[in-house]
């Protein structure tokens, strides 16, 4: 199958992902040993069409950590992990679409090691996460982008659910993952990611109890279960 992925990409990547990650949230032995070839199928094609390969190895890699193997995995395909890594940043380099960008920095990310971050990028780039008031435990919706910048408990596109602004964080006090992430967005000219990676790392209220939070704690309860990994 690896033989008709490198062939074409796009058309067996869903076939492939099924077979070596499925879900992106499973893998197996086989998988980890698929990231040397990966690797070398990504390093043949230039920046702009080993997209598709990349966003196969990092739901791999990204998986390792969750595997009873997973530290021996990162050690045993080093020298892979750190190509892909090196060839994700080329691509990283010219314009692109948030979506797109969004998707190889999870990448990136993965590749790195970083938890969390390396989950939830590409919902920041749809524009909403669905989370829990840390209180109430109510559904709330954290909307950020085109549709604005708020919470609500309710489906807001009908335009009647109550809405509670999210505040952004200061970018000059941003620490830990968030700055790293912020500069590197603007490093890459994504100045629009980088604004919403500001309320992404701001404070948010519960529409229903008016608990306040911070946003990235709630954002990580739903992709990790370690209360500390916003700062991983």
């Amino acid at each position: 199958m690896l033989d008709r992925f490198a062939a074409d990409p796009p058309g067996v990547w869903a076939e492939l992902m099924d077979r070596l990650c499925p879900m992106l949230d499973t893998a197996f032995p086989e998988s980890f040993a698929a990231l040397p070839r990966l690797a070398r199928i990504a390093a043949a094609r230039p920046p702009a069409e080993r997209h598709w390969v990349l966003a196969a190895a990092g739901p791999i890699v990204r998986c390792a950590r969750w595997s009873a193997a997973g530290a021996a995995v990162r050690e045993t395909h080093a020298a892979a992990i750190a190509e892909l890594a090196r060839l994700t940043e080329e691509c990283l380099r010219p314009p692109l679409g948030m979506a797109e960008y969004a998707g190889l920095l999870q990448d990136a990310l993965a590749f790195e090691g970083v938890a969390v971050w390396d989950e939830c990028l590409e919902r920041l780039a749809e524009g909403e996460y669905e989370v829990a008031c840390p209180y109430c435990g109510v559904n709330l919706f954290l909307v950020i982008g085109d549709d604005g910048f708020f919470s609500c408990a309710d489906d807001y596109a009908l335009g009647e659910a109550e809405r509670t602004p999210l505040r952004p964080a200061d970018a000059a006090l941003l620490a830990g993952p968030g700055a790293r992430l912020h500069a590197r967005a603007l490093a890459d000219g994504q100045p629009a990611f980088a604004e919403r990676l500001l309320y992404v790392f701001g404070q948010g209220a519960c529409t229903h109890c008016g608990t306040e939070f911070a946003v990235a704690d709630r954002v990580a309860d739903v992709v990790s279960p370690d209360p500390g990994a916003p700062g991983s």
